[in-house]
Protein backbone atom coordinates (compact mmCIF):
# COMPACT_ATOMS: atom_id res chain seq x y z
CA UNK A 1 0.00 0.00 0.00
CA UNK A 2 2.64 2.48 0.51
CA UNK A 3 4.51 1.68 -2.66
CA UNK A 4 1.42 2.71 -4.28
CA UNK A 5 1.04 5.79 -2.56
CA UNK A 6 4.06 6.74 -3.20
CA UNK A 7 4.11 5.45 -6.69
CA UNK A 8 0.55 7.76 -6.89
CA UNK A 9 3.02 11.35 -5.40
CA UNK A 10 5.84 10.47 -7.43
CA UNK A 11 3.51 10.70 -10.95
CA UNK A 12 3.46 13.66 -12.69
CA UNK A 13 -0.05 15.72 -12.03
CA UNK A 14 -0.72 15.88 -15.56
CA UNK A 15 -0.38 12.49 -15.78
CA UNK A 16 -2.80 11.94 -13.10
CA UNK A 17 -5.62 14.47 -14.32
CA UNK A 18 -5.12 12.92 -17.57
CA UNK A 19 -5.83 9.28 -16.23
CA UNK A 20 -8.53 10.58 -13.76
CA UNK A 21 -10.19 12.68 -16.93
CA UNK A 22 -10.87 9.41 -18.71
CA UNK A 23 -11.95 7.29 -15.81
CA UNK A 24 -14.54 9.93 -15.26
CA UNK A 25 -15.55 10.10 -19.11
CA UNK A 26 -16.04 6.08 -18.80
CA UNK A 27 -17.89 5.90 -15.70
CA UNK A 28 -19.83 9.00 -16.63
CA UNK A 29 -21.10 7.34 -19.81
CA UNK A 30 -21.84 3.82 -18.18
CA UNK A 31 -23.46 4.77 -15.07
CA UNK A 32 -25.71 7.69 -16.23
CA UNK A 33 -27.02 9.62 -13.47
CA UNK A 34 -26.15 7.27 -10.98
CA UNK A 35 -22.16 8.70 -11.06
CA UNK A 36 -23.48 11.61 -9.00
CA UNK A 37 -23.06 9.01 -6.17
CA UNK A 38 -19.18 10.61 -6.17
CA UNK A 39 -20.48 14.05 -6.02
CA UNK A 40 -19.35 14.62 -2.47
CA UNK A 41 -15.37 13.99 -3.90
CA UNK A 42 -15.96 16.72 -6.74
CA UNK A 43 -17.45 19.15 -3.74
CA UNK A 44 -14.67 18.60 -1.92
CA UNK A 45 -12.14 19.69 -4.41
CA UNK A 46 -14.06 22.92 -4.56
CA UNK A 47 -14.03 23.31 -1.35
CA UNK A 48 -10.36 22.71 -1.10
CA UNK A 49 -9.61 24.69 -4.02
CA UNK A 50 -11.90 27.81 -2.44
CA UNK A 51 -10.17 27.50 0.82
CA UNK A 52 -6.87 27.90 -0.23
CA UNK A 53 -7.67 31.42 -2.54
CA UNK A 54 -7.69 34.22 0.05
CA UNK A 55 -4.32 33.35 1.88
CA UNK A 56 -2.69 32.35 -1.58
CA UNK A 57 -3.60 35.89 -3.00
CA UNK A 58 -3.04 37.81 0.65
CA UNK A 59 0.45 36.56 0.98
CA UNK A 60 1.79 36.24 -2.34
CA UNK A 61 0.60 39.84 -3.56
CA UNK A 62 2.21 41.43 -0.22
CA UNK A 63 5.13 39.32 -0.86
CA UNK A 64 5.32 40.04 -4.44
CA UNK A 65 5.09 44.22 -3.81
CA UNK A 66 7.88 44.20 -1.16
CA UNK A 67 9.92 42.18 -3.66
CA UNK A 68 9.85 45.29 -6.68
CA UNK A 69 9.44 48.86 -6.90
CA UNK A 70 6.61 50.33 -6.70
CA UNK A 71 7.19 51.95 -9.95
CA UNK A 72 7.04 48.82 -11.09
CA UNK A 73 3.81 47.79 -10.19
CA UNK A 74 2.17 50.82 -11.61
CA UNK A 75 3.84 49.74 -14.97
CA UNK A 76 2.47 46.30 -15.11
CA UNK A 77 -0.51 46.85 -13.74
CA UNK A 78 -1.25 49.25 -17.00
CA UNK A 79 -0.67 46.67 -19.03
CA UNK A 80 -2.55 44.11 -17.29
CA UNK A 81 -5.31 45.81 -17.83
CA UNK A 82 -4.84 47.03 -21.22
CA UNK A 83 -4.26 43.34 -22.58
CA UNK A 84 -7.34 41.98 -20.28
CA UNK A 85 -9.51 44.85 -22.48
CA UNK A 86 -8.17 44.15 -25.84
CA UNK A 87 -8.01 40.38 -25.94
CA UNK A 88 -11.51 40.23 -24.82
CA UNK A 89 -13.01 42.47 -27.42
CA UNK A 90 -10.65 40.57 -30.03
CA UNK A 91 -12.45 37.06 -28.32
CA UNK A 92 -15.75 38.34 -28.85
CA UNK A 93 -14.71 39.32 -32.31
CA UNK A 94 -13.03 35.97 -33.05
CA UNK A 95 -16.35 33.98 -31.61
CA UNK A 96 -18.58 36.76 -34.06
CA UNK A 97 -16.16 35.57 -36.79
CA UNK A 98 -16.55 32.17 -36.83
CA UNK A 99 -20.58 31.94 -35.87
CA UNK A 100 -20.88 33.67 -39.04
CA UNK A 101 -18.96 31.45 -41.29
CA UNK A 102 -20.43 28.18 -39.51
CA UNK A 103 -24.66 29.80 -38.01
CA UNK A 104 -25.37 27.72 -35.38
CA UNK A 105 -28.91 27.48 -34.19
CA UNK A 106 -30.15 27.11 -38.19
CA UNK A 107 -33.20 24.75 -38.24
CA UNK A 108 -33.83 24.39 -34.27
CA UNK A 109 -37.52 25.96 -34.11
CA UNK A 110 -38.67 23.68 -31.21
CA UNK A 111 -40.42 25.49 -28.73
CA UNK A 112 -38.02 26.20 -25.25
CA UNK A 113 -40.01 24.45 -21.93
CA UNK A 114 -39.32 27.42 -20.20
CA UNK A 115 -38.46 31.04 -20.29
CA UNK A 116 -34.83 33.08 -18.66
CA UNK A 117 -35.01 36.54 -17.15
CA UNK A 118 -31.75 38.50 -17.55
CA UNK A 119 -29.86 38.96 -14.45
CA UNK A 120 -28.88 42.37 -13.50
CA UNK A 121 -25.36 42.55 -14.20
CA UNK A 122 -23.85 44.65 -12.09
CA UNK A 123 -21.88 47.53 -14.26
CA UNK A 124 -18.85 48.81 -14.72
CA UNK A 125 -19.60 51.42 -11.90
CA UNK A 126 -20.15 48.83 -9.24
CA UNK A 127 -17.50 46.50 -9.93
CA UNK A 128 -14.67 49.62 -9.57
CA UNK A 129 -16.41 50.54 -6.36
CA UNK A 130 -16.32 46.71 -5.11
CA UNK A 131 -12.37 47.24 -5.57
CA UNK A 132 -12.42 48.88 -2.07
CA UNK A 133 -14.28 46.52 0.30
CA UNK A 134 -16.60 47.92 3.06
CA UNK A 135 -14.68 45.94 5.47
CA UNK A 136 -11.87 43.08 5.08
CA UNK A 137 -14.21 40.36 6.93
CA UNK A 138 -17.19 41.34 3.93
CA UNK A 139 -14.41 40.92 1.18
CA UNK A 140 -12.95 37.37 2.29
CA UNK A 141 -16.48 36.29 3.38
CA UNK A 142 -18.17 36.82 -0.19
CA UNK A 143 -15.23 35.97 -1.96
CA UNK A 144 -14.81 39.18 -3.22
CA UNK A 145 -11.06 38.57 -5.16
CA UNK A 146 -10.83 42.27 -5.93
CA UNK A 147 -11.64 43.48 -2.87
CA UNK A 148 -8.94 40.97 -1.37
CA UNK A 149 -6.22 42.31 -4.44
CA UNK A 150 -7.10 45.46 -3.31
CA UNK A 151 -6.76 44.55 1.03
CA UNK A 152 -3.33 42.65 -0.04
CA UNK A 153 -2.23 45.73 -2.65
CA UNK A 154 -2.39 48.22 0.73
CA UNK A 155 -1.08 46.51 3.39
CA UNK A 156 1.94 45.31 0.66
CA UNK A 157 3.10 48.93 0.31
CA UNK A 158 2.62 49.49 3.88
CA UNK A 159 4.75 46.83 5.35
CA UNK A 160 7.01 47.77 1.97
CA UNK A 161 6.94 51.78 3.29
CA UNK A 162 7.22 50.55 7.12
CA UNK A 163 10.62 48.37 5.87
CA UNK A 164 12.42 51.28 4.05
CA UNK A 165 11.46 53.69 7.19
CA UNK A 166 14.80 54.39 9.49
CA UNK A 167 11.98 54.87 12.53
CA UNK A 168 10.35 51.11 11.71
CA UNK A 169 12.71 49.30 9.87
CA UNK A 170 13.19 46.53 12.21
CA UNK A 171 9.44 46.05 12.85
CA UNK A 172 8.95 46.01 9.33
CA UNK A 173 11.42 43.16 8.30
CA UNK A 174 9.75 41.11 11.22
CA UNK A 175 5.99 41.80 10.00
CA UNK A 176 7.94 41.21 6.40
CA UNK A 177 9.60 37.73 7.80
CA UNK A 178 5.78 36.53 8.97
CA UNK A 179 4.38 37.16 5.68
CA UNK A 180 6.90 35.55 4.07
CA UNK A 181 6.49 32.36 6.24
CA UNK A 182 3.05 32.36 5.61
CA UNK A 183 3.58 32.42 2.25
CA UNK A 184 5.40 29.63 2.43
CA UNK A 185 3.14 27.90 4.62
CA UNK A 186 0.17 28.42 2.05
CA UNK A 187 1.98 26.76 -1.32
CA UNK A 188 2.99 23.66 1.43
CA UNK A 189 -0.60 23.40 1.46
CA UNK A 190 -1.71 24.04 -1.81
CA UNK A 191 0.97 21.13 -2.78
CA UNK A 192 -1.04 18.81 -0.70
CA UNK A 193 -4.40 20.05 -2.18
CA UNK A 194 -2.97 19.61 -5.53
CA UNK A 195 -2.50 15.53 -4.74
CA UNK A 196 -6.25 15.53 -4.43
CA UNK A 197 -7.01 17.60 -7.90
CA UNK A 198 -7.09 14.08 -9.90
CA UNK A 199 -9.59 12.51 -7.34
CA UNK A 200 -11.97 15.34 -7.39
CA UNK A 201 -11.73 15.61 -11.45
CA UNK A 202 -12.36 12.05 -11.95
CA UNK A 203 -15.72 13.02 -9.64
CA UNK A 204 -16.67 16.35 -11.29
CA UNK A 205 -16.50 14.71 -15.08
CA UNK A 206 -18.00 11.43 -13.87
CA UNK A 207 -21.00 13.44 -13.05
CA UNK A 208 -21.17 15.50 -15.27
CA UNK A 209 -21.24 13.13 -17.97
CA UNK A 210 -23.36 11.46 -16.49
CA UNK A 211 -25.97 13.98 -16.29
CA UNK A 212 -25.86 15.56 -19.84
CA UNK A 213 -25.36 12.15 -21.55
CA UNK A 214 -24.92 11.64 -25.36
CA UNK A 215 -28.33 12.48 -26.06
CA UNK A 216 -27.79 16.55 -25.47
CA UNK A 217 -24.39 16.58 -26.93
CA UNK A 218 -25.77 15.56 -30.44
CA UNK A 219 -29.30 17.28 -29.90
CA UNK A 220 -27.19 20.79 -29.79
CA UNK A 221 -23.73 19.55 -31.13
CA UNK A 222 -23.28 22.25 -33.97
CA UNK A 223 -23.50 24.98 -31.16
CA UNK A 224 -21.18 23.16 -28.98
CA UNK A 225 -18.79 22.12 -31.93
CA UNK A 226 -18.67 26.09 -33.01
CA UNK A 227 -17.84 27.20 -29.86
CA UNK A 228 -15.09 25.32 -29.46
CA UNK A 229 -13.66 26.26 -32.83
CA UNK A 230 -13.76 29.27 -32.11
CA UNK A 231 -11.92 28.83 -28.96
CA UNK A 232 -9.19 26.74 -30.80
CA UNK A 233 -8.84 30.14 -33.36
CA UNK A 234 -8.16 32.03 -30.07
CA UNK A 235 -5.32 29.85 -28.55
CA UNK A 236 -3.87 30.10 -31.90
CA UNK A 237 -3.81 33.96 -31.78
CA UNK A 238 -2.44 33.81 -28.21
CA UNK A 239 0.20 31.37 -30.14
CA UNK A 240 1.37 34.03 -32.66
CA UNK A 241 1.39 36.28 -29.24
CA UNK A 242 3.85 34.29 -27.94
CA UNK A 243 5.52 33.65 -31.12
CA UNK A 244 5.80 37.68 -31.66
CA UNK A 245 7.51 37.94 -28.18
CA UNK A 246 10.11 35.51 -28.77
CA UNK A 247 8.69 33.00 -26.44
CA UNK A 248 8.10 29.00 -26.70
CA UNK A 249 4.66 27.77 -26.83
CA UNK A 250 5.55 24.22 -26.20
CA UNK A 251 7.41 24.97 -22.86
CA UNK A 252 4.52 27.02 -21.98
CA UNK A 253 1.67 24.61 -23.03
CA UNK A 254 3.52 21.98 -20.99
CA UNK A 255 3.13 23.68 -17.84
CA UNK A 256 -0.28 25.68 -18.65
CA UNK A 257 -2.41 21.65 -19.33
CA UNK A 258 -2.62 21.33 -15.80
CA UNK A 259 -4.62 24.59 -14.44
CA UNK A 260 -6.29 24.12 -18.13
CA UNK A 261 -7.40 20.79 -17.61
CA UNK A 262 -8.42 21.77 -14.01
CA UNK A 263 -10.40 24.35 -15.09
CA UNK A 264 -12.12 22.62 -17.97
CA UNK A 265 -13.91 19.96 -15.51
CA UNK A 266 -14.24 22.78 -12.63
CA UNK A 267 -15.67 25.40 -14.77
CA UNK A 268 -14.53 27.71 -12.24
CA UNK A 269 -11.52 30.53 -12.88
CA UNK A 270 -11.34 31.39 -9.49
CA UNK A 271 -10.99 27.98 -8.42
CA UNK A 272 -8.48 26.88 -10.23
CA UNK A 273 -6.69 30.18 -9.28
CA UNK A 274 -4.58 28.39 -7.07
CA UNK A 275 -3.18 25.78 -9.65
CA UNK A 276 -2.72 28.79 -11.90
CA UNK A 277 -0.25 30.47 -9.53
CA UNK A 278 1.31 26.86 -8.53
CA UNK A 279 1.56 26.74 -13.10
CA UNK A 280 2.85 30.47 -13.22
CA UNK A 281 5.64 29.50 -10.94
CA UNK A 282 6.62 26.89 -12.66
CA UNK A 283 7.11 28.96 -15.58
CA UNK A 284 9.61 30.79 -13.30
CA UNK A 285 7.16 34.47 -13.70
CA UNK A 286 7.49 36.97 -11.31
CA UNK A 287 5.36 36.49 -8.12
CA UNK A 288 4.77 40.26 -7.80
CA UNK A 289 3.47 39.65 -11.27
CA UNK A 290 1.90 36.61 -10.86
CA UNK A 291 0.57 37.39 -7.78
CA UNK A 292 -1.37 40.69 -9.12
CA UNK A 293 -2.12 39.57 -12.70
CA UNK A 294 -3.32 36.28 -12.22
CA UNK A 295 -6.13 36.96 -9.26
CA UNK A 296 -7.35 40.02 -11.20
CA UNK A 297 -7.44 38.01 -14.67
CA UNK A 298 -9.85 35.42 -12.87
CA UNK A 299 -12.19 38.17 -12.23
CA UNK A 300 -12.13 40.29 -15.10
CA UNK A 301 -10.16 38.80 -17.86
CA UNK A 302 -13.22 36.22 -19.93
CA UNK A 303 -11.86 35.33 -23.01
CA UNK A 304 -13.75 31.72 -23.23
CA UNK A 305 -16.91 33.74 -21.90
CA UNK A 306 -16.32 36.38 -24.19
CA UNK A 307 -16.18 34.15 -27.24
CA UNK A 308 -19.06 32.36 -25.76
CA UNK A 309 -21.18 34.93 -25.66
CA UNK A 310 -20.28 36.19 -29.58
CA UNK A 311 -21.40 32.49 -30.12
CA UNK A 312 -24.38 32.40 -28.20
CA UNK A 313 -25.51 35.61 -29.27
CA UNK A 314 -25.39 34.10 -33.35
CA UNK A 315 -26.99 30.98 -32.59
CA UNK A 316 -29.83 33.29 -31.03
CA UNK A 317 -30.25 35.09 -34.03
CA UNK A 318 -30.17 32.40 -36.32
CA UNK A 319 -33.04 30.44 -33.68
CA UNK A 320 -35.18 33.41 -34.17
CA UNK A 321 -34.61 34.48 -37.99
CA UNK A 322 -33.23 37.99 -36.84
CA UNK A 323 -30.15 39.34 -39.58
CA UNK A 324 -27.45 40.28 -37.67
CA UNK A 325 -25.94 43.51 -38.94
CA UNK A 326 -22.64 45.29 -38.54
CA UNK A 327 -23.97 48.17 -35.86
CA UNK A 328 -25.86 44.88 -33.98
CA UNK A 329 -22.49 42.77 -33.68
CA UNK A 330 -20.12 46.01 -32.98
CA UNK A 331 -23.08 46.32 -29.64
CA UNK A 332 -22.57 43.26 -28.94
CA UNK A 333 -18.73 42.94 -29.02
CA UNK A 334 -19.41 46.68 -26.80
CA UNK A 335 -21.53 45.31 -24.39
CA UNK A 336 -20.14 41.49 -24.38
CA UNK A 337 -17.01 43.00 -23.49
CA UNK A 338 -18.45 45.03 -20.45
CA UNK A 339 -20.91 42.38 -19.40
CA UNK A 340 -17.51 39.76 -18.82
CA UNK A 341 -15.68 42.15 -16.54
CA UNK A 342 -16.75 41.51 -12.64
CA UNK A 343 -18.64 38.41 -13.75
CA UNK A 344 -17.76 35.93 -10.75
CA UNK A 345 -15.75 32.86 -12.13
CA UNK A 346 -17.57 30.42 -11.18
CA UNK A 347 -19.76 27.68 -12.80
CA UNK A 348 -23.11 28.80 -14.41
CA UNK A 349 -21.88 32.87 -14.16
CA UNK A 350 -21.54 32.19 -17.98
CA UNK A 351 -25.35 31.97 -18.33
CA UNK A 352 -26.25 35.56 -16.98
CA UNK A 353 -23.21 37.28 -19.09
CA UNK A 354 -25.29 35.85 -22.48
CA UNK A 355 -28.93 36.63 -20.96
CA UNK A 356 -27.46 40.64 -20.28
CA UNK A 357 -26.37 40.34 -23.56
CA UNK A 358 -29.04 39.37 -25.00
CA UNK A 359 -31.67 41.58 -23.48
CA UNK A 360 -29.16 44.91 -24.19
CA UNK A 361 -29.05 44.15 -27.55
CA UNK A 362 -32.74 43.06 -28.41
CA UNK A 363 -32.33 38.93 -28.86
CA UNK A 364 -34.61 36.58 -27.66
CA UNK A 365 -34.54 35.49 -24.27
CA UNK A 366 -36.00 32.19 -24.80
CA UNK A 367 -32.85 31.09 -26.69
CA UNK A 368 -31.18 31.57 -23.41
CA UNK A 369 -33.57 28.21 -22.01
CA UNK A 370 -32.35 26.16 -24.40
CA UNK A 371 -28.38 27.09 -24.15
CA UNK A 372 -28.76 26.05 -20.29
CA UNK A 373 -28.98 22.21 -21.17
CA UNK A 374 -25.41 22.71 -22.90
CA UNK A 375 -24.58 25.02 -20.13
CA UNK A 376 -22.00 22.60 -18.38
CA UNK A 377 -19.82 21.00 -21.84
CA UNK A 378 -20.10 24.94 -23.46
CA UNK A 379 -18.71 26.53 -19.48
CA UNK A 380 -15.78 23.54 -19.88
CA UNK A 381 -13.95 25.11 -23.13
CA UNK A 382 -15.20 28.48 -22.17
CA UNK A 383 -13.55 28.62 -18.52
CA UNK A 384 -10.18 26.71 -19.77
CA UNK A 385 -9.87 29.73 -22.11
CA UNK A 386 -10.21 31.85 -19.96
CA UNK A 387 -7.36 31.12 -17.60
CA UNK A 388 -4.98 30.10 -20.39
CA UNK A 389 -5.72 34.10 -21.79
CA UNK A 390 -4.35 34.77 -18.05
CA UNK A 391 -1.63 33.11 -17.94
CA UNK A 392 -0.56 33.83 -21.30
CA UNK A 393 -0.87 37.97 -21.03
CA UNK A 394 0.85 37.41 -17.65
CA UNK A 395 3.90 35.53 -18.99
CA UNK A 396 4.07 38.14 -22.07
CA UNK A 397 4.00 40.79 -19.46
CA UNK A 398 6.93 39.02 -17.69
CA UNK A 399 8.58 39.38 -21.02
CA UNK A 400 8.20 42.70 -21.23
CA UNK A 401 9.35 44.01 -17.42
CA UNK A 402 12.67 41.66 -18.19
CA UNK A 403 13.09 43.85 -21.35
CA UNK A 404 12.73 47.35 -19.51
CA UNK A 405 15.38 45.79 -16.40
CA UNK A 406 17.66 45.32 -19.08
CA UNK A 407 17.68 48.01 -20.83
CA UNK A 408 17.41 49.88 -17.32
CA UNK A 409 20.45 48.53 -15.97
Amino acid sequence: MKKLWASYLNASLILKITIALILGIIVGLILGEQATVFAPLGDLLMRLLQFIIIPLILFTLIVGINQTKLGNLGRMGGKIFLYYVVTSALAITVGLAVANVFDPGTGITQPPEEEIEANEHPGIASVLLNIVPKNIVTAFGDMNLLGIIFTAFVFGIAIAALRSSEEHADLGEHVYKVVNGLNEATFKIMNAILQYVPIGIFAIIAGTIGQQGMDTILSLGNMVLVLYIALIVQVGIYVLFMLAFKMKPGEFFAQARTPMITAFVTQSSSGTLPVTLNAANRLGLSKSLYGFSLPLGATINMDGAAIRIAVSAVFAANYADISLGFTSMLSIVIVGTLASIGTAGVPGAGIVMIATVFSQVGLPMEAVAILTSIDALVGMGATSLNITGDLVGTSIINKTEKKHEQVSA
